[in-house]
């Protein structure tokens, strides 16, 4: 066995997996993992569920200690020690002992740099109060658990992941919440439709949304911390949480010349090697390959920062047997209290950014058999490029099966599935699970139709007097929720025997709840000679639930 010397810069999820894996290659090799804090290897995802009381007992959140480590695998783990610079022709590290000041080199063969990265704290007036967090570690968790011991009232800046969590935990707690974020929805990496549902849940349960709204300045006032908006509101808290997004901590790598991304994301090859051969990097500060466009992408969770570590330590010790990390789909979903959502791969708005051409249909089903009891609703949107079908992205939202489906895509994303792939999926199936068409094959159903040109879709209700909306749900429903846009109901039993009521001159738009029907009449009116379209994935998918007639954007 070759006797390497291995520094590990950072525990957590990639130091740890890369230190982990080098130990079980390879029993001779001096493995040194250096922490800032005081904690080697905790779970940082359950964080907001140790605030919120679900995960009551916080020693469950400490994975592993320095003598845990040392009995398992046999690491030298020092904690409170920061490494200062890496003195790369020398293959050195300076460290620092946090409680005395002393400083000293470490001399290493390979070193592994998984320092993860930092919440963002822009530099707004009042930025400082100490009644504003951060959550990144466990000591930071605790003071927040502190903090909500007396408080009353929280605002949370940011309605991504962490930011919803957060805000569904200080509810738990009975806090009043308020919640503020940039763009003009939860949940912004989800389409706008696909994050309805969650918008919805946050309402239901009393938190206050203050969507497309920025955050401008912080001041004490009357014995809380005034929250300033960008549009001149105000929001009195006893504790605000920042969850507005991360940076890299790359800094050491930046100060010792290796190659950075764009946004300051450390550059490594397929193997996790750095510009430097010796000097490897995982977890949230690397940029990595993109799985599904290519080019580069940077996913700051916990999975990936794993595999990536786990594939670091191959490189050194198998040698030719080491496989490259494939690179990241960005994988993500989210419980806010009963509602769930979750997407991977490219979302619309992403391709539309970027330019590629791509094609989507959304449509809504049950978990699970729908005659079986318990059924719930879910609505599913995948996107393919058009000339080949092949799978681009996936969201889901819903309240029961959601993680199902979006492992399902996610594999078939991996695979380098089509549309036409999914028509013929063969997944678990008895009546309390799924369906005998799974809501997976029902969109490989729907994008092939649309691919066969036996459809168009639409995402768009027009308000056109040229266009006739025609809406084919029955009369009850179409009346105590109309159409946001001017309509005609024509229930779908009826359409046949109605069709001298539209004009075969004017184009159509047929709609429904769930887009079953409104495919159904399209088909229907499409034989009949009409120029027709269906509204892709119904109402209950794409109507706005805050602002009845509007449709949110991709």
């Amino acid at each position: 066995m070759e006797q390497l010397n291995i520094v590990v810069i950072g525990g957590v999820a990639a130091g740890a997996s890369f230190a982990a894996r080098a130990r079980r290659l390879n029993e001779a090799a001096r493995i040194t993992v250096i922490e800032r804090g005081p904690d080697v290897s905790f779970a940082n995802c359950g964080l907001p569920y140790h605030i919120g009381g679900e995960i009551a007992d916080r020693g469950a959140l400490a994975v592993q200690s320095a003598a845990s480590l040392k009995a398992l695998l046999n690491l030298e783990v020092r904690v409170g020690t920061e490494a200062v610079a890496i003195d790369r022709a020398g293959k050195r590290v300076e460290l620092r002992d946090l409680a005395s000041g002393r400083h000293e080199w470490l001399p290493y063969d390979k070193l592994m740099l998984a320092p993860g990265a930092s919440p963002l704290r822009p530099p707004l007036p009042g930025i400082d109060d100490p009644r504003i967090f951060t959550l990144r570690n466990l000591q930071d968790m605790d003071r927040i658990v502190a903090a909500t011991s007396a408080g009353k009232r929280a605002v949370v800046i940011g309605a991504g992941f962490i930011g919803l969590e957060m805000a569904e935990q200080l509810r738990h707690k009975g806090l009043a919440v308020e919640l503020v974020e940039l763009q003009p929805q939860v949940l912004p990496p989800l389409d706008a439709p696909m994050a309805a549902l969650i918008d919805s849940e946050l309402r239901r349960h009393g938190i206050g949304l203050h969507l497309g709204e920025g955050i401008a300045r912080f001041e004490p006032a009357a014995g809380s911390l005034r929250c300033h908006l960008a549009s001149g509101r105000a929001l009195d808290a006893d504790i605000v949480i920042l969850a507005i997004g991360v940076r890299p901590d790359s800094e050491l790598a930046r100060a010792a010349g290796l190659d950075l991304g764009p946004r300051g994301h450390i550059v490594v090859d397929g193997f996790q090697r750095s510009s430097d051969p010796d000097i490897y990097a995982a977890g949230d500060a690397v940029e990595t390959a993109d799985r599904v466009g290519g080019g580069r992408t940077a996913v700051p969770m916990g999975g990936p920062a794993n595999r990536q570590g786990r594939v670091a330590a191959d490189h050194i010790f198998l040698a030719d047997k080491a496989r490259p990390y494939p690179g990241s789909l960005g994988t993500g979903i989210l419980r806010v209290f009963e509602t769930v959502a979750g997407l991977t791969g490219w979302s619309e708005k992403r391709l539309v950014a970027a330019g590629r051409p791509y094609q989507t249909v959304t449509v809504n089903d049950s978990h699970h058999a729908g005659y079986y009891p318990g059924a719930r609703p879910m609505t599913l949107k995948i996107l393919w490029e058009p000339d080949s079908g092949r799978l681009l992205g996936a969201q889901v939202s819903g309240f029961e099966g959601i993680d199902k489906r979006l492992d399902v895509l996610a594999t078939a994303i991996t695979a380098g599935m089509t549309v036409e792939d999914l028509c013929h999926l063969e997944l678990a199936y008895a009546p309390p699970f799924g369906a005998a068409k799974d809501i997976v094959n029902l969109a490989g159903f729907a994008a092939c139709n649309r691919r066969d040109g036996l459809v168009s879709h639409t995402t768009d209700l027009p308000d056109d007097p040229r266009v006739q909306v025609v809406d084919v749900r029955g009369a009850a429903l179409a009346e105590a929720y109309p159409v946001p846009v001017p309509s005609v109901n024509i229930p779908f039993p009826t359409l046949r025997a109605n069709l001298d009521r539209l004009d075969r001159d004017r184009p159509v738009v047929t709609v429904c709840a769930f887009g079953k029907m409104s495919y159904f009449a399209a088909r229907v009116l499409a034989q009949h000679g009409f120029a027709v379209q269906s509204f892709s994935g119904g109402l209950k998918a794409n109507v706005d639930p805050r602002t009845p007639g509007k449709l949110p954007s991709p």
